[in-house]
């Protein structure tokens, strides 16, 4: 007779897997990724928390095509005016934005991941409208997380990409996204053609207890 607690849990290795496991892909196979799978981490990603769940968060996919390239190449352009502004030479300017651009086309998959104010609280001041919008921030950002374990669950592998943030305008206008939809990243999706390891710092580094030593046993 199977435990109704193995049944109705994951295993704490296969937990722990999950998690440990994860890593940040940027080379893939050049596989295409069932349509079926992406509505899988999309489901995964909708069930994160949210700020008063008002689930902010919003995605466009974006397969391999004619309005991934235009995009990839209106950001690119953006980039290096900005570049030339930080006084980076030429040659640098082009290793970056060339090994920026082939990451973008080649992903088999790239989800844009934006937010949305429209269901937020608002408030007359802008210490607390500024938190609301970090609490928008922080919900997309765990639906995000939903999205990278599914990925890795399902055999995928994913990388978080930040550069909608510098020109979220530019997404927008390529993109014809809605005027309330704020871009804040990228996710690739594909399957992994590499397999980094990278570690962590102990723990007690990043830790800080506080209160007296009896309040937590």
């Amino acid at each position: 007779m199977i435990d109704s607690t193995e049944s109705e849990f994951m295993r704490d290795e296969d937990f722990w897997n999950l998690i440990r496991g994860r890593r940040s892909i940027r080379r893939y196979q050049q596989r295409d990724v069932p349509r079926a799978m992406i509505l899988q981490l999309l489901e995964a990603a909708r069930w994160a928390p949210s700020a008063h769940n008002r689930q902010p968060w919003r995605f466009a996919v974006i397969p391999r095509g004619e309005t991934r390239r235009h995009l990839v190449e209106a950001m690119a352009d953006r980039w290096v005016e900005d570049l030339r502004r930080d006084g980076l030479t030429d040659e640098e300017i082009t290793r970056r934005v060339e090994r920026s651009r082939q990451r973008l086309l080649s992903a088999p998959v790239l989800i844009l991941l934006a937010l949305s104010m429209v269901d937020m609280d608002t408030y007359p001041d802008p210490v607390r409208q500024q938190a609301e919008y970090i609490m928008a921030v922080q919900s997309t950002a765990l639906a995000a997380q939903n999205l990278m374990l599914a990925a890795h669950h399902l055999g995928l592998g994913s990388c978080w990409i930040c550069a909608p943030l510098f020109v979220p305008d530019v997404v927008r206008a390529v993109l014809d996204l809605p005027e309330d939809w704020i871009a804040q990243a990228f996710i690739s999706v594909g399957y992994p053609a590499e397999h980094p390891q990278k570690a962590r710092h102990p723990l007690h580094e990043h830790v800080l207890w506080v209160g007296e030593k009896g309040d937590i046993s």
